[in-house]
């Protein structure tokens, strides 16, 4: 009696280990992914797309080196066309992701691990198989060499094991957080027997062993980089990549600044740009080939979040640690007139770490978002609890004459006061920074803020480096004030550990540019992380919108909501645009049989 007793509950736990596992093509942070393991393609492209043709892009600065994930060195653009992920996020979704090395996805309900089933087929150049080996060894590499970013976005992983020749477990800490699948999905894998003759982490210009669509034939440091097209990709006829990668040749050339990248593509030095100086947008484009449509322009609205771009200050400089006084230098930047006079009126104020989406806080928090900041008040504005957050603006009169004295009041209680013409603090030390930039198109907006800033008392220098430098002191958190941007995605996550987390403040090279250290935010980051629907994610992700304005960790600058793009009349485009990306060049695919005069 006992055996049968034995075997009925070994049958037991038999069948009920399937109802908790699942074996799945595709994988979501939250819901179903849209389409099913039966389909062909994407609707975003053009399955029956032609292949052929050279891609001319541009970028600016240099690169001297071929390895994009290590901090050292600036690395060439293009590089993600050599190496494959286990997946690949669908453009039309906010958070689904497809298999691509991996054949499928094995999760619990709970998510505590994900296993990852190899395609046999997926090669890299040399034609050796991509194995359970090589994602071990990438996995470790990123996390114990590779640049800050994968530490803190791989921190809770537990463990990777290889679980066959051809599959990886992967066993995390935590069975709150329904992104980390996804954010291992996103993993590039690199060869594990390459990389046993080359050192990992350290710069190179040899071209690096991969297994994505594109190999690099050709190089001019710091001037080009061409790529060619694999005939024999091994992914080439994946539903998830039928359209994609439909250019033969793509190179990328560099010129020195985007003043001087502008003139090159209007002599057609260069197919594709995506303008994003309001200025060029209104003055710049007519030129002959626009007027005779040889070159096309067009605006294109998306659903992408706009993030938070601005002037961020260092919290690691002493003369910022007080809110009063980053408060008085956001009450200093005149958007409105910028706006008008320096960008045509085309954009709109950033007024949320997550614009352009329904995760933006507004009002004063309400519901569950009051319970989640409740305890958390003692630590908080009580202004946060009172009154919707608002940037100060500028609609005409005497509104900036205010904005102005607001800021001289907050000064004061700062403990600054005027000697002379300039600001002091107690000490009679001048309150006076340095703007640092790697874009010369951003000197004039820093030159008329540094106006305004020299209204009152204060003494900022501009100062524009080339990227390699910029870079470095970026890096190094060697700067007062820098230009920023937060990108986001329409289901935030880990990533929000990168930009705020104060583990990672005074880690250099870490995307926590701002140096903050804020408890509050820490606990806020987690519990988005930990989210497990839609509804709570939205809760927790406006709380910790509300938090961050509230701060003012940085001055806000402006985002659109569209695309500007213009480009030489050889292509063709597929008649559906991805809600969440551009979709070029990847998409798109040049024209056959066409004679282009530039």
């Amino acid at each position: 009696m006992i055996r049968y007793i034995i075997l009925f509950i070994a049958i037991l736990c038999s069948t009920a280990s399937p109802a908790q596992v699942r074996s799945m093509h595709a994988i979501a942070t939250h819901g179903t992914p849209k389409y099913p393991a039966t389909f062909k393609h994407l609707d975003y492209v053009n399955p029956d797309a032609p292949k052929g043709g050279t891609l001319l892009l541009s970028s600016i600065g240099n690169f001297d080196s071929l390895n994009p994930f290590i901090l050292k060195g600036v690395p060439a653009e293009g590089l993600s066309y050599l190496f494959d992920t286990l997946t690949r996020k669908a453009g039309d979704e906010p958070s689904s992701e497809y298999g691509l090395l991996a054949e499928q996805i094995i999760v619990p309900e709970d998510r505590s691990w994900v296993e990852f089933r190899l395609r046999r087929i997926a090669r890299f150049f040399d034609g050796t198989p991509v194995t359970a080996d090589d994602v071990v060894f990438t996995f470790n590499a990123l996390r114990e060499k590779g640049q800050p970013f994968f530490r803190s976005y791989y921190a809770e992983v537990d463990k990777v094991i290889k679980t066959g020749e051809y599959s990886v477990k992967f066993t995390f800490k935590s069975k709150k957080n329904r992104e980390l699948p996804l954010i291992i999905g996103q993993m590039p894998v690199l060869s594990k027997k390459y990389y046993d003759q080359v050192v990992f982490d350290k710069t190179t210009l040899e071209p690096p062993l991969g297994s994505g669509p594109y190999s690099i034939t050709d190089i001019k440091p710091g001037r080009s980089i061409t790529y060619q097209r694999r005939e024999n990709y091994w992914a080439k006829d994946l539903p998830v990549n039928k359209g994609f990668f439909n250019a033969d040749t793509i190179r990328f050339e560099y010129y020195r600044d985007s003043s001087v990248a502008l003139e090159a593509f209007k002599a057609g030095r260069y197919d594709f740009r995506l303008e994003n100086i309001s200025k060029n947008w209104a003055t710049a484009y007519d030129f002959p080939a626009v007027r005779d449509k040889r070159v096309k322009l067009l605006e294109v609205r998306n659903e992408i979040p706009a993030g938070m771009q601005g002037f961020l200050f260092n919290l690691r400089r002493e003369k910022f640690q007080d809110t009063r006084v980053r408060q008085a230098l956001n009450y200093a930047f005149d958007f409105e007139w910028m706006n008008k006079n320096l960008f045509f009126s085309i954009y709109q104020r950033t007024t949320s770490y997550f614009a352009n989406t329904n995760l933006a806080a507004t009002g004063v928090p309400e519901g569950e978002e009051l319970k989640l900041l409740e305890p958390y008040r003692a630590e908080l504005p009580e202004e946060l609890f009172s009154l919707p957050f608002a940037l100060p603006t500028n609609p005409g009169k005497d509104s900036f004459r205010y904005n102005m004295r607001k800021a001289t009041k907050l000064l004061q209680e700062a403990g600054y006061k005027i000697a002379g013409n300039t600001l002091v603090d107690k000490d009679n030390n001048p309150l006076t920074f340095e703007i640092l930039l790697d874009n010369p198109s951003f000197e004039r907006v820093a030159a008329a803020y540094v106006q305004n800033l020299k209204k009152l008392g204060i003494q900022v220098s501009v100062r524009t480096v080339d990227p390699a430098q910029y870079k470095y002191r970026a890096d190094n958190f060697d700067f007062d004030m820098i230009v920023g941007l937060f990108a986001q995605s329409p289901s935030p996550g880990n990533e929000q550990r990168s930009y705020w987390s104060s583990k990672l403040a005074d880690t250099p090279g870490s995307q926590n540019s701002i140096g903050i250290k804020n408890k509050v935010v820490d606990a806020l980051v987690e519990k988005i992380i930990q989210a497990k629907d839609l509804s709570a994610l939205r809760t927790r992700v406006q709380a910790l919108d509300r938090v961050l304005l509230w701060n003012y960790y940085l001055i806000p600058h402006w985002y659109s909501g569209k695309f500007r793009i213009a480009y030489w009349d050889r292509f063709g485009k597929p008649s559906m645009a991805p809600k969440y990306e551009l979709g070029f060049p990847d998409t798109w695919w040049i024209k056959p049989d066409t004679t282009l005069v530039r």
